[in-house]
């Protein structure tokens, strides 16, 4: 997705931002509106969003009044407000402004002209975020067809969407070669120590640590850091996120002192570059209060988790879907303690948030729905536990398919609440899936797979059947060693 634009070029502001609109209109309104965009980017850049809408659609207003509905200008207004809509989670508002700026734009351009391409790359962004997966394949397809096999930034970008497309749906070995070939398409173009190429590394890093290939994702990470540090500035909010992923990786493995110091580089930065205030800055609060719970440090987390929920609250409002992510954020570590009515209560505002913002059946509801059955499930409220479980499966496979790894972690989950019951039949056949499916998506030797292996093997142990355990847990046992001397 594109950041909000200027009708206006030269200032250090808009240097920051996407291409601006250089032709001049005359007329104290468009004067007015271009003075009101500016507003609008400063809003965007401090990340209060909720108060920067109702500016844009103000923008938008008067310059469709004093330009026609067709006039040329008037997409980009379109794309700001949709972009907007957009960080809001209102996808249905944003798709149909992008619609209507990319009409206007094929009206002046013709269907094919290259210039289409980065707003068609927002349309897809849109149709990414509603899970319809088809019409995002579909728009990029049709980048690719204008782009006709020509290596400029525009195709690298579509086939690095393309692959974030494939990764989302753990199809992994598709995904890897697209990426490779983006970056290709960027070290050609740019040379090896452009920005570009770092954010490539990145990405590519992004796709080996979700496929548990810790030991090739690391010098990828590096090498990313350094050429973004060096092409960016030390301080550069691009370098904060590669110092995140980075330390993620780590806490991943866990290397937690060395996680440690690079979110709070991390922080630091991002508290620098956008205020203490901003969303971005939530994020990294929220990351390092993560790591305080893994290491049971829970007074520093819950200091932490409040904070970035504090933040997410005044920026976007209580009944945002942001805020409620750091709701069930906070609702986890009270789990974790223990405090299994505070967690609840967070647990229950977070998914009514969620399902107020986007509908019952979105992706997102499921993880949301399997925390609060997971809570209900530690408490041995199975009854509760049961319909919250199956119906994050049934989201999981309706959005990804039934092979997806996700609906593999969401069959487990249920299998082991069958396990405890004592359901043992209704059980093995949920960890067998479970075991299947990341054994396909994952390959045989992925540290995920150790913990389904050691949960058939303990439903065995349970029935008696010491036999069928023993090489499950000797496999389990396999896994996490040779996981563990990767990350040596």
């Amino acid at each position: 997705m594109r950041k909000i634009r200027s009708r206006s070029v030269g200032t250090a502001l808009c240097a920051l931002l996407l291409l601006a609109n250089s032709r001049a209109a005359p007329g104290q309104d468009l004067e007015e509106a271009g003075a009101l965009n500016t507003k609008v980017i400063e809003l965007y850049n401090s990340g209060q969003y909720t108060e920067a809408i109702p500016l844009a659609q103000r923008v938008l207003a008067i310059r469709e009044k004093a330009l026609g509905p067709d006039h040329p200008d008037l997409a980009s207004s379109l794309e700001n407000l949709a972009s907007l809509y957009s960080t809001e989670r209102r996808y249905s508002d944003a798709e149909q402004l992008y619609k209507r700026s990319l009409v206007i734009r094929e009206r002046n351009v013709g269907p094919d002209h290259s210039s289409l391409e980065l707003s068609l790359n927002d349309l897809a962004f849109i149709y990414y975020n509603q899970n319809r997966y088809s019409k995002v394949k579909a728009v990029q397809k049709r980048i690719l067809s204008i782009a006709d096999g020509s290596d400029d930034p525009v195709v690298a970008n579509t086939l690095n969407n393309l692959a974030e497309l494939y990764r989302s749906q753990g199809r992994f070995t598709d995904a890897e070669p697209l990426y490779m070939r983006s970056l290709a398409i960027r070290e050609k173009m740019f040379g090896p120590d452009h920005y570009q190429i770092g954010m490539s590394l990145n990405t590519l890093a992004e796709l080996y640590r979700y496929e548990g290939r810790y030991a090739d994702a690391e010098p990828l990470y590096r090498r990313s850091l350094a050429i973004l540090e060096k092409a960016l500035g030390a301080e550069h909010h691009n370098v904060a996120t590669s110092l995140n992923n980075l330390a993620e990786l780590y806490r991943l493995q866990g290397r937690y002192v060395d996680a440690e110091p690079l979110y709070t580089r991390s922080l630091a930065i991002l508290e620098k570059e956008v205020g203490s205030d901003h969303p971005a800055v939530a994020d990294s609060l929220n990351n390092i209060a993560g790591l305080y719970q893994d290491l049971g440090r829970y007074a520093d987390a819950e200091s932490l988790y409040k904070r970035s929920l504090a933040i997410a609250e005044q920026s976007l409002g209580p009944d945002h879907p942001y805020t409620a992510t750091h709701l069930n954020n906070l609702a986890t570590l009270y789990r974790a303690q223990g405090r299994y009515a505070d967690a609840e209560l967070l647990y229950r505002r977070s998914l009514a948030i969620w399902e107020k913002a986007l509908g019952p059946e979105h992706i997102d509801i499921s993880s949301f729905l399997n925390n609060l059955a997971t809570l209900y499930h530690t408490q041995g409220r199975y009854l509760d536990a049961e319909p919250l479980y199956q119906r994050s499966v049934a989201i999981l496979e309706k959005a990804l398919g039934p092979e997806h790894p996700d609906v593999a972690n969401s069959l487990n989950n249920l299998a082991a609440m069958y396990h405890h019951q004592g359901r043992y039949s209704d059980a093995e056949p949920l960890y067998k899936r479970s075991i299947t499916i990341l054994e396909t998506a994952l390959g045989p030797d992925h540290p995920e797979l150790a913990a389904n292996l050691n949960n058939l093997g303990a439903l065995y142990q349970a029935q008696g059947r010491d036999i069928d355990a023993e090489p499950l847990y000797a496999r389990s046992l396999m896994i996490q060693k040779k996981a563990a001397q990767s990350n040596q």
